[in-house]
């Protein structure tokens, strides 16, 4: 099967544990994974038998902006299966989901979640 790879994507979001999170926000940084036959857009040359990459990064953009959990858990989750839904041409997806200046006294890391589903997990 076939993968295309998005990354780097940055979204401004509300999801936290701590209540400072969920009022004042983060930056939040996702990489997808996309799998997909794109045999038949190697041949075509037409987008129409591929997948819109602008339409996958809208999603995240969304789901990012406009969710409020508590934990990123949920909310990585919550991507994988919004594309998964969304997407017919994908049959699986992988979704890292980073923090990268979560509010954790002197950490200076990121905190990421990978999270794989495939169509058959829904």
């Amino acid at each position: 099967m076939d993968c295309i790879h998005l990354t780097g994507i940055r979204c401004y979001g509300y999801t936290g544990y701590l209540q400072e999170e969920k009022v004042l926000g983060q930056w939040f940084e996702v990489d997808v994974r996309l799998w997909l036959d794109i045999s038949t857009a190697a041949k075509t040359d037409a987008i129409e038998d591929t997948l819109d990459y602008r339409s996958v990064i809208s999603l995240i953009q969304h789901l990012v902006k406009t969710s409020k959990f508590a934990l990123i858990e949920k909310l990585v989750t919550m991507i994988a299966d919004s594309i998964l839904q969304e997407c017919d041409r994908v049959t699986q997806v992988q979704v890292i989901l980073s923090k990268p200046a979560a509010p954790i006294p002197d950490f200076n890391g990121k905190i990421s979640i990978e999270l794989t589903k495939s169509k058959s997990n829904l």
